[in-house]
């Protein structure tokens, strides 16, 4: 039962890895700051039990064969026969049953109990004895298979988080044996009985401390497992997500609420500008449709990386391919820009794209959107000479919308408003009204697919590798998304190689 808490713990604490929260202030500075929470994931009592009676009905395999360290010995006298001394070894667990258990959070930790267990042992037997009657030494030995039944397994376990890890300790545990059956394979059936006095009771006290001492370890590796967690994830060469726990977990009657920091940030520590709002911690928020799983992402999380990425320099562009090859051609221009025309006829064109800021991103209830800031340069290609003649100023206003694609996040924006205005010009005052379909027809062809086509493939959310989110629901609230979801497990041979990674 050691290693199944064991397994159990790692999958509930290791699944914890990617939401958010909100109530909000608008920074500039960088950040410095890593005891904040925008990102959480609730594990309700459904998720729990998904997750308890799969580890107790795949992973006992590597708890058993489980062999008890004592020998017991035990001399009784036995009426016409003396003084028999008798010696029980290699006592051996090589099954177990749990016939019912649960899993509860609560004020004081989680409590975990198995009731109803019965377990199957072998062991050797040998007795020995001399009397008045007989004065040489008579002995016997062989095998015996003895069954526990009615056997309850619990332990109480505390979360606390220290520096960014999440700390695990042991509150209390136990394990109460009620009633043993012992059946002699060899030897002399008269002895049965015999045995069954001299030994129930330490039989009963070895299986219990063996498994109460499993837990133990189970725990204390648990706890050091914890310890080494990395507290970034790499996202790519560029980005990390800050995966540092913040304050203790909240647990209820029915769930367990974990909170991390859960922004992007520089993989070469350099300070990303706080262009995000700040938050405090909503809980998940799932419908009233039951489900195993809740991770709920802050549109902070969503504006971390676009601040990350802007600062990196990855917002610019040079468009020098479109559909319509023609507008990359001062003749596709002649009656939009005359004067462009007039002083390069015929040059090839590009254009140079940067955002002047990052996109901002909002979540409301029931939709998400983004303003894009943008600066388009209009180059002159000419005798291999790139020559700037104007530059115009745009604000891109697109609706999205987010969808699961395996164990990722994903989406896609639409776009939905394009105003525009001259900022500078080379080739004097241009008419905005009539440029304005053609760089709708930029965005809308260009623009727009690049970045649908990234978005489509999402980011990962960090799940145990062979889980996968099942009939997964998006919620829209004030300024965050959540997904609620059930999980399914698909490479049930592997549990007991559970690990950390981007599924």
């Amino acid at each position: 039962m050691g290693s199944l808490y064991f397994s159990f713990l790692f999958f509930l604490i290791s699944t914890l890895f990617l939401s958010s929260q909100a109530n909000l202030k608008l920074h500039l500075q960088p950040s410095t700051d890593h005891d904040e929470s925008f990102t959480s994931v609730l594990i309700s009592q459904q998720g729990l039990d998904f997750i308890k009676d799969l580890l107790i009905n795949k992973a006992i395999s590597s708890f058993i064969p489980l062999q008890l360290p004592a020998t017991i010995e035990k001399s009784a006298r036995i009426p016409f026969l003396g003084n028999v001394h008798m010696v029980v070894s290699n006592v051996t667990i090589y099954k177990i049953d749990v016939l019912s258990s649960y899993v509860k959070p609560g004020d004081t930790g989680i409590v975990i109990v198995a009731s109803g267990t019965t377990c199957n042992l072998t062991m050797n037997w040998h007795y020995s004895y001399s009397s008045w009657l007989f004065p040489i030494e008579i002995s016997d030995g062989g095998r015996a298979s003895v069954q526990v039944e009615g056997m309850d397994v619990g332990l109480t376990l505390g979360l606390k988080i220290h520096e960014g890890t999440l700390n695990l300790s042991l509150l209390d545990s136990g394990c109460y044996v009620k009633e043993i059956t012992i059946k002699l394979d060899g030897g002399a059936s008269w002895l049965y009985q015999g045995m069954i006095n001299a030994f129930e009771e330490q039989i009963g006290s070895a299986v219990e401390s063996a498994i109460t001492n499993k837990l133990k370890d189970g725990i204390l590796k648990l706890d050091s497992f914890l310890q080494a967690l990395p507290k970034e994830i790499p996202v790519d060469d560029n980005a990390s997500l800050n995966v540092s726990f913040v304050e203790n977990p909240l647990l209820s009657s029915s769930s367990i609420q974990f909170d991390i920091n859960g922004l992007f940030t520089a993989s070469n520590k350099a300070p990303v500008p706080k262009y995000y709002r700040q938050s405090r911690q909503p809980s998940v928020f799932c419908s009233d449709q039951p489900k195993m799983l809740g991770i709920s992402l802050d549109e902070a999380v969503f504006n971390s990386a676009s601040a990350l990425y802007y600062d990196a320099e990855f917002m610019e562009w040079i468009v020098d391919k479109v559909p319509d090859q023609a507008l990359l051609n001062t003749a596709g221009w002649r009656f939009i820009i005359p004067q462009l025309y007039k002083k390069y006829p015929n040059a090839d064109m590009n254009l140079n794209i940067s955002l002047s800021s990052p996109p901002i991103i909002r979540i409301a209830e029931h939709s998400m959107g983004a303003t894009v800031y943008a600066d388009v340069i209009i180059d002159v290609v000419q005798a291999g000479e790139v020559i700037p003649v104007a530059c115009i100023s745009l604000v891109i206003r697109g609706s999205g919308s987010v969808k699961i694609v395996g164990n990722n996040l994903g989406g896609s924006v639409k776009l939905e408003d394009l105003t525009m205005s001259l900022k500078w010009s080379q080739i004097g005052n241009l008419r905005m009204y009539l440029i304005q379909p053609v760089m709708w027809t930029l965005v809308q062809t260009v623009v727009i697919p690049s970045a649908n086509s990234y978005l489509g493939k999402g980011f990962p959310l960090p799940i145990i590798h062979g889980f996968t989110l099942q009939d997964a629901e998006i919620v829209f609230s004030s300024s965050k998304v959540t997904v609620c979801s059930d999980v399914a497990y698909s490479e049930p041979d592997n549990l007991n190689r559970l690990q950390i990674r981007f599924a």
